[in-house]
């Protein structure tokens, strides 16, 4: 079947609300068409509204790159998905590797989020990969297949509403790229995992995407868009992408 692409930039801790807005005036004058794509970006908290008022009009989506599972408490440093739903975010990032190598984020909690996420009305991506110590004990189908497991655990699979994000641990960041083959073999596996949806749910890959390997990657069967960090910094980048998309 035809799954809608999807597209997220996540952008980590990079672009305070002056950059943020340079780069959506720049995004904004670029005449790629995005009509049949879902598109996001997901600055950092403090440039949400300037996001958010920037793309109102139009079809790019802002994201988020981190609840917490309550909607209010006595919770120092955490931010409620109520407040990013009153915002506009649409989407959030769930269990990315950074918030589980630095913040200590386990599949419990990635699972906590998940359904506080979809009760309030948010779209998810949910990160999932190995390490690069895994893989050479060959350990990757196990590692995600369990962390699509936990994370699903007592949750209705809504294909509209959860993509997983492919992301070896040992390419996000390092500029190593999983070879298109492999990647795809991957998100087989993974689309495998998911049951009787498993055709419908989209898999998207991340982990050093850049304009010169995205239609390659983009061009395999179960690759249905891309997570970019890094190159969806600098907006041409992140048009190039979205472009080599559309040849796809």
């Amino acid at each position: 079947m035809m799954r809608k692409f999807l597209i997220g930039g996540n952008w980590k801790m990079y672009k305070g609300a002056r950059e943020t807005e340079e780069f959506i005036n720049t995004l904004k004058t670029s005449k790629v068409d995005i009509s049949d794509i879902d598109v996001f970006i997901a600055p950092p908290f403090t440039s949400l509204p300037v996001a958010i008022e920037l793309l109102s009009n139009s079809n790019y989506a802002v994201g988020a790159q981190n609840m917490f599972w309550e909607e209010e408490g006595a919770y120092t440093g955490e931010i409620s998905p109520v407040f990013l739903k009153e915002l506009g975010v649409e989407w959030v990032i769930l269990g990315h590797s950074e918030r589980r190598i630095y913040f200590g984020e386990t599949d419990e909690g990635v699972r906590k989020k998940l359904k506080t996420a979809l009760r309030l009305g948010l779209n998810v991506v949910i990160c999932i990969g190995e390490t690069e110590k895994e893989r050479e004990e060959g350990k990757a189908e196990e590692i995600v297949k369990r962390e699509i497991i936990e994370a699903l655990k007592g949750a209705e699979v809504d294909p509209e509403r959860i993509a997983f994000a492919y992301e070896p641990i040992w390419a996000i960041g390092t500029g190593k790229t999983a070879r298109p083959e492999d990647a795809e073999e991957m998100h087989r596996i993974i689309r495998g995992s998911l049951g009787n949806k498993g055709e419908e749910v989209r898999v998207i890959y991340g982990g050093s995407v850049k304009p010169h390997n995205a239609e390659e990657l983009l061009r395999q069967d179960n690759i249905d868009g891309a997570l970019i960090g890094g190159a969806s910094l600098d907006p041409v980048s992140f048009i190039e992408i979205i472009e080599a998309v559309r040849r796809v």
